[in-house]
């Protein structure tokens, strides 16, 4: 099963992180932490047998 929105789609999306950039340390120019990969899941929530994020699950209650 994926981990989507049944209505719109929406799915896992992946991008970097890095903890340290530069302005730590008192704005000096330090060794940066590694950039690694992190993964930016969409806030599903079940309702009537549905997974639904939260931006269509507050337009189906509205209307």
């Amino acid at each position: 099963m994926a981990y989507a929105c049944d209505s719109c789609g929406k799915g896992v999306q992946y991008g970097e992180s890095h903890t340290h950039h530069r302005g730590v340390a008192g704005g000096q120019w330090k060794k940066r932490a590694q950039r690694t990969r992190k993964v930016f899941k969409p806030n599903l929530h079940k309702w009537h047998g549905m997974k639904l994020c939260t931006k269509c699950l507050r337009k189906l209650k509205k209307s």
